[in-house]
């Protein structure tokens, strides 16, 4: 197997667009992604691109094609939906591509825009997430599923709302210097409590907002890098994808997330380090309680002990295993099919130094990336290293 390097990443700010198409937005994050690794386009030998809901924001489909013109390439192009997790499983493709020997360069990432829809129908385009027929004909929206899962957490683990809203505060700071950042205000612990709920116990900063935003990377094999001066100090080590019952009602457990658990698994056990290794992690907090959940399912935390994390200063910029120091999708917001690639992309710079957040981790070593689709019916978890 030929061992993967990251030579550029590239992002757009998170936020509202609402002048720019979706195109645009990824040629954005592809430039910026060619300008850092300083790899030529014409070296691109595939790209993974990551969209959920482009068919309904933009009326486009057949994406794939249009954003490698948009990205000024010239090669295989293909689109995965995987809800909240396509931009994930697009670059987990370009990874294993690169570690069989297929392809020495691919470009991956994603895009997504929502907010020139309604708040309504963006929040019915993404209950399309859910099981349509099981969960979506009954009125289940995200919000509802998380608040299942928050409440079937407390009953089984403990835990009360303060713990979340430790968690809201922790990423807003955390968000605050970042500049692609959609929120980058400070949100107190009592300003969270005293929100108005979404779905009890959920309340407004437990969520994350409706996001515009695209996340370019630029993946190649060790030996390219090497042969081309190519500064490549990152490596990914381990990838895992998991999967579980689509229907909350179907699950064993409300309060675990195996699709992350297996994903986990799969992403350490191709690498020397485990969780006890891990120094910075990115995870997929579209709520507050999905912090927690990813959290334990990595294996940072036992199961009922993720919840008391922040509050604890455990993973708070300062702590022992820094959480979401991009802001997490909680304030860096949540372009559903761009996520997974921005979280590559800010433990890349955490780990290489130059993200804003670096001077809390000086000296990390190994980052994970946690992103799920809809209530973690799908999940993929990279390992991130710095390469000897």
């Amino acid at each position: 197997m030929t061992d993967v390097r990251v030579a550029g990443v590239g992002l757009t700010r998170f936020g509202s667009h609402a002048d720019r198409a979706g195109r645009d937005l990824f040629a954005t994050a592809a430039e910026r992604a060619f300008a850092d690794a300083g790899v030529p386009r014409g070296d691109v030998e595939e790209l993974n691109y990551g969209n959920y809901m482009g068919a309904l924001a933009e009326h486009q489909g057949h994406q794939a094609p249009l954003m490698a013109e948009a990205a000024g390439v010239r090669c295989p192009a293909t689109r995965y939906e995987s809800a909240c997790a396509s931009a994930g499983v697009a670059v987990r493709e370009a990874v294993r591509t690169v570690a069989a020997g297929d392809a020495d360069v691919a470009l991956a990432g994603g895009m997504e825009r929502m907010t020139n829809l309604p708040t309504d129908e963006v929040t019915e385009g993404l209950a399309m997430a859910a099981d349509d027929l099981f969960e979506v004909r009954s009125g289940v929206t995200f919000p509802g599923a998380y608040a299942l899962m928050a409440t079937a957490y407390f009953d089984a683990y403990g835990g009360e709302r303060r713990d979340l809203a430790h968690i809201a505060s922790k990423n807003h700071a955390n968000a605050l210097p970042n500049e692609y950042a959609q929120y980058r205000r400070e949100v107190s612990v009592d300003e969270a409590m005293d929100a108005p709920p979404v779905a009890e116990p959920l309340h407004l900063y437990d969520a994350c907002p409706i996001t515009d935003g695209a996340s370019a990377l630029v993946i190649v094999s060790a030996e390219y890098a090497a042969e081309h001066d190519v500064d490549a100090p990152v490596a990914v080590t381990g990838t895992g994808q998991g999967t579980d019952r689509m229907a909350l009602a179907d699950r064993e457990h409300l309060a675990r997330t195996p699709a992350a658990d297996d994903a986990a698994e799969a992403a350490y056990a191709t690498t020397g380090v485990g969780p006890d290794d891990v120094d910075v992690a990115e995870v997929h907090d579209c709520f507050t309680i999905a912090e927690v959940l990813a959290t334990e399912s990595l294996g940072l935390f036992e199961a009922g002990e993720g919840i008391g994390a922040a509050r604890e200063g455990v993973t708070t910029a300062d702590g022992d295993l820094p959480v979401n120091l991009s802001g997490g999708l909680k304030a860096k917001g949540h372009p559903v099919g761009a996520t997974g690639g921005s979280q590559i992309a800010e433990l890349t710079r955490l780990l290489r130094g130059d993200h804003p957040n670096s001077e809390h981790v000086p000296d990390a070593e190994v980052g994970v990336a946690h992103n799920a689709g809809g209530t973690v019916a799908s999940a993929v978890v990279h390992v991130l290293e710095v390469a000897e």
